[in-house]
């Protein structure tokens, strides 16, 4: 089974934004059951002093529908912050949104039926 075939198979919509050296990349998808997520990727150029070639290095995150309104509270607050320095009153702990790694694992294992 050809994962990467399926997961482009997937993918709803794609928005990219270029920013410098970076570039930021919103890419909706969807399970075999259904349920959308939200793929936030960075992409960042880079120079290889070894090789002398340039490359790209690339971070992803995967954004869950349950968990879309605390992520963009959390946005939200960390830019309000920078915007005024003010300090939100409602925060989320860490430790009231931590999931162990093995939940997370298997959550990924499920979307893609690994």
């Amino acid at each position: 089974m050809d994962l990467n075939n399926n997961r482009t198979k997937e993918e709803l919509y794609s928005q990219s934004i270029s920013a410098g050296k970076r570039k930021y990349f919103f890419d909706v998808k969807e399970t075999r059951g259904g349920d959308k997520f939200i793929v936030i990727a960075e992409s960042r150029k880079l120079f290889d002093n070894n090789t002398g070639n340039f490359y790209f290095e690339k971070n992803k995150m995967f954004l869950y529908k349950e968990d879309f309104e605390k992520f963009q509270r959390g946005l939200n607050n960390a830019i309000n912050f920078i915007e005024t320095g003010v300090i939100p009153e409602e925060t989320d702990t860490f430790a009231e949104t931590q999931h162990n790694d093995t939940a997370i694992d298997e959550s990924i294992d499920d979307i893609f039926k690994i």
